[in-house]
């Protein structure tokens, strides 16, 4: 699993494959991408995270089980999980589609 081979087009067919009800929202990669995942947006309200290397696959099952626990107890919102996809598509790993959290995203460097 390279991260340049998780494109648009990868994402595209996990979403008209797994989730039809979501395939006519766009997608489209953020412009701050993480090290771990490859996210895009889908549509205005979700994002799709891709792990981008095997050894990030394991976090997956672990966001979705602790994130909600952990939300309602946070000062800031986090990414609620919405969906659990499973390999294909070429994509050989789990991955998972978040509510998008409007936000402006400062880091140590600014």
């Amino acid at each position: 699993m390279r991260k340049a081979d998780i494109t648009v087009e990868v994402v595209t067919c996990l979403i008209a494959e797994q989730f039809p009800q979501w395939t006519g929202l766009g997608i489209r990669p953020v412009a701050l991408d993480g090290w771990d995942n490859t996210t895009f947006r889908l549509g205005d309200e979700l994002s799709v995270r891709l792990p981008s290397h095997k050894r990030y696959v394991p976090q997956i099952d672990k966001e979705h089980r602790c994130l909600p626990i952990l939300a309602p107890h946070l000062p800031v919102p986090i990414p609620r999980p919405v969906a659990k996809g499973a390999p294909g598509c070429g994509f050989p790993a789990p991955w998972s589609i978040y509510r998008w959290l409007v936000g402006n995203r400062r880091h140590w460097w600014v």
